[in-house]
């Protein structure tokens, strides 16, 4: 990375879409080069030229210029606007990839977002909207981002490879984000969870419960799994079957995982009893690891922390991925902000699970200028 008077500079393709959406909330010009340059096709691929189209439709006065080869992308951000978009994701990766980057832009642009967006739903490479729905808009509620009209809805379900779902997110605006004291995720007091299938027999969700049951119940008796079977046009192009699983503590944090099967003529096929375990011990892994916010959100709430008010915010976490790893190294180039990282071993005898990590930072005291004076 290089700073100078005309922005930030990166070199290469990693985390290309972290780095956009950091430019359009700092308002700082950024300009990515080498695209995969060695690569036989160099230049940006289908879906990174998706993501841009959608930061276009979301703002207002955006300027990008992309090479020739497109090898080299010069991004200045313009305002953050919002109302009511509508944007066909490109089918090689899903809507929640596109959904994620919106969660952190929705709550600063002019205008409440309401935003359709069509594509591939459930798939094995980005987090899929429910779960999303079902720990990103809790966490977001904490920060204070939360009120009427706050949703994410599946309309249609779209699997992998040809997609066809259709999602409805509505998020308000808010002129500042609270800081945060999430040190204390308390024990599990409930899983829940949804096993979906489309285009495929609706007894296949209920061989996914009842496998995912046989694991689960061993540790917690308040479970309760429901399916969503779609039909015709509401199930979109391409058969498949899938299960998200939440389990919820006694403080309101949420720690999440989510299967699905494999695309049709990819791979070796998944049998509903494989996935429904395997799903089952993904969730107890991500309840050993613990922490206020799962692996899944973890960007979202440092994003959030960094934003807030200039206050202490701090959130307890499990151990970091490499994604955060980055953000929190492109948070420092965009905001000028370092956390203090804090290890946290189980006390002995305890059967807490593995080291955790506490977060903590002053926020930027962030105010949305794009905000309506109503």
């Amino acid at each position: 990375m290089a700073t100078t008077s005309h922005g930030l500079t990166y070199d290469g393709c990693n985390f290309f879409r972290q780095r956009l959406v950091l430019s359009t909330i700092s308002g700082k010009r950024l300009k990515i080069k080498n695209i995969r340059s060695k690569d036989d096709n160099p230049g940006l691929r289908d879906f990174e030229a998706s993501f841009i189209r959608l930061l276009d439709k979301v703002t207002n006065g955006t300027r990008i210029e992309i090479n020739q080869t497109g090898t080299v992308l010069s991004y200045q951000p313009g305002l953050l606007y919002g109302g009511s978009v509508e944007h066909e994701c490109n089918p090689l990766r899903s809507i929640g990839y596109y959904l994620e980057a919106l969660l952190m832009l929705a709550p600063f642009m002019k205008n409440s977002l309401k935003i359709t967006l069509k594509g591939v739903t459930n798939d094995l490479t980005d987090p899929s909207v429910d779960l999303l729905k079902f720990t990103a808009i809790p966490l977001m509620k904490r920060f204070g981002i939360d009120g009427e009209g706050m949703d994410i809805k599946v309309v249609k379900r779209g699997m992998a490879p040809n997609g066809g779902g259709e999602v409805v997110f509505t998020c308000p605006v808010r002129r500042t984000i609270r800081p945060v004291q999430l040190t204390d995720p308390g024990k599990i007091k409930r899983i829940r969870g949804m096993a979906f299938s489309v285009r495929v027999s609706p007894q296949m969700a209920n061989r996914v419960v009842e496998s995912a049951r046989s694991i689960l119940n061993k540790f917690i008796p308040d479970i309760y799994i429901y399916t969503d079977h779609m039909k015709g046009i509401s199930s979109g192009k391409s058969p498949g079957f899938g299960l998200t699983l939440v389990a919820e503590t006694v403080n309101g944090c949420f720690l999440s995982a989510e299967l699905c099967s494999t695309p049709k003529g990819q791979g070796d096929p998944m049998l509903p009893e494989d996935l429904g375990r395997s799903c089952a011990k993904l969730l107890l892994e991500e309840i050993y690891r613990g922490g206020c916010v799962d692996s899944s959100n973890q960007s979202l709430a440092l994003l959030f922390m960094t934003l807030g008010q200039q206050d202490v915010s701090k959130t307890l976490v499990g151990p970091l991925t490499p994604y955060t790893i980055e953000f929190l190294r492109n948070i420092r180039d965009f905001f000028q902000i370092m956390f203090k990282m804090e290890t946290q071993k189980p006390l002995d005898g305890e059967r807490k699970g593995g080291d955790k990590t506490l977060m903590t930072c002053v926020g930027v005291g962030y105010s949305n200028i794009n905000k309506s004076i109503s």
